[in-house]
C-alpha cells in the first residue's frame, strides 16, 4: 500500500503544470538616427513593457542602425525568428509584399486625418497578407508624418527636379519622381546625410523631424513642404512568439501596443509642426533644432500633381505590380480605401 501511495504521489507531481517560463522578446527598433519618436516613445515603451503589462518578459531592444541589418530585410528577419518583434519600416519592406504599399501611395495621405482613415480601412488586409506569407502579426501602424523634399541646389518647384538625383525609399515614390523628370535613387536613411553632402544625391525625401534629427539642413538649402506620403511604420510580432502567450496576455499586449500607436500619432503631428518651423528658422521651435532653410512656396501646379497622383499614377503603377503577386490585391484596395475615394 505504501508503495502504491508513493507511486501515486510521484505521478501527481509529474502531472502538475510546469512553472511559466520567462518569454524573451528580441526587439529590432527604428534606427536611432530617425530621431525623437524612436528616442522618446519607442525605447521607453519596450523598456517598460514587462512592468506595464505584468507579463513575465525579458526584452532586449536594439535599434536597426547598430545591427548591420538593412531595413529592406526586416520581414525576412522576423519570419526567420532572428528577432521576435520588429518596428517595421513598411515602405522599405514593401518589395517583399507589394500589398503593404497600399497603405501609403503617393498622394493618398496628404494629412494625418486622411492617413488614419487609410490605415483603419486597409490594415486588416495587410495584416492577413503578412500572417500568411511572413508568419507575422501586425500590432499597430503609425506615421513618421508627411514626407517632404529637401534639396541642396536651389529649386522653385517640382519641375526643377529634372535631371536631379533624388533619394527615395519605395517604388511608388520612385515612379512619381520619374514622372517629374527626376532620377530616383533608393537609399537607406542612415546613408542620406552623407550622400547629400558628397553630391551622391541632389535632393531627398523624408519627414521634417527626421531630417532635423539627422542634420539634413546642414547639407541642404531648400525645402518644399509638399506632402508626398505619410511614411507609415508598424509593429510586427512573429506568430510563433505570439502563440506562446495566453489569450489574456495577448489581450494585454494588444492594449499596450494600441496605447503606444495612439500616442505616436499625436506626437508625430506635434513633431511635424515644430520641425517645419525649426527647419526654416521660424518660432516657436521647441522640440527640434533651429536651422535656416529656404522654404519653397507650393504652387497650384505642384499641388495638383500630387493630389491627382493616386488616380493617375501611383495606384495604376502599384496595382500592376501588386496584382502580379496577389490577384485580388487592387480589388481589395478598391473595396476599402478606393471606395472612400470614389475609385
Amino acid at each position: 500500500m505504501r508503495q502504491i501511495l508513493a507511486a501515486l504521489t510521484i505521478a501527481a507531481g509529474l502531472a502538475q503544470p510546469a512553472l511559466a517560463e520567462t518569454i524573451e522578446l528580441k526587439v529590432l527598433g527604428q534606427p536611432g538616427s530617425t530621431g525623437l519618436i524612436q528616442k522618446n516613445k519607442e525605447v521607453p515603451f519596450f523598456e517598460n513593457l514587462a512592468k506595464e503589462t505584468g507579463i513575465d518578459l525579458s526584452v532586449n531592444f536594439q535599434p536597426l542602425d547598430v545591427t548591420g541589418i538593412k531595413d529592406t530585410e526586416e520581414l525576412r528577419i522576423l519570419k526567420g525568428g532572428l528577432f521576435n518583434v520588429v518596428s517595421l519600416r513598411l515602405s522599405q519592406v514593401s518589395r517583399d509584399d507589394p500589398s503593404i504599399l497600399g497603405l501609403d501611395l503617393v498622394g493618398l495621405n496628404p494629412t494625418y486625418a486622411e492617413g488614419k482613415k487609410t490605415v483603419e480601412e486597409y490594415l486588416p488586409i495587410v495584416d492577413k497578407a503578412l500572417q500568411e506569407k511572413f508568419n507575422t502579426k501586425l500590432l499597430g501602424v503609425w506615421p513618421f508624418g508627411p514626407q517632404v523634399l529637401f534639396c541642396k541646389p536651389e529649386i522653385k518647384g517640382l519641375k526643377d527636379l529634372k535631371g536631379y538625383k533624388v533619394r527615395v525609399y519605395d517604388q511608388n515614390l520612385a515612379k512619381f519622381i520619374e514622372s517629374v523628370g527626376g532620377i530616383p535613387v533608393p537609399l537607406g536613411f542612415a546613408e542620406v546625410q552623407q550622400s547629400l553632402s558628397r553630391g551622391v544625391v541632389d535632393c531627398a525625401v523624408t519627414g521634417p523631424s527626421s531630417a532635423n534629427s539627422a542634420a539634413w539642413p546642414e547639407v541642404t538649402t531648400h525645402v518644399l513642404p509638399l506632402a508626398f506620403q505619410i511614411a507609415v511604420n508598424g509593429y510586427g510580432i512573429n506568430l510563433d512568439t505570439w502563440n506562446k502567450f495566453s489569450p489574456e496576455e495577448q489581450a494585454k499586449l494588444e492594449t499596450a501596443f494600441k496605447g503606444l500607436v495612439d500616442d505616436i500619432w499625436v506626437y508625430s503631428e506635434e513633431l511635424f509642426d515644430d520641425a517645419m518651423r525649426c527647419n526654416v528658422g521660424k518660432t516657436p521651435c521647441e522640440l527640434n533644432k533651429p536651422y535656416n532653410l529656404t522654404e519653397v512656396p507650393i504652387s497650384e501646379e505642384d499641388l495638383a500633381l500630387v493630389q491627382n497622383a493616386v488616380k493617375e499614377l501611383s495606384f495604376p503603377a502599384w496595382a500592376e505590380v501588386c496584382d502580379a503577386t496577389r490577384p485580388t490585391c487592387s480589388a481589395d484596395w478598391k473595396a476599402t480605401v478606393g471606395k472612400r475615394l470614389g475609385m
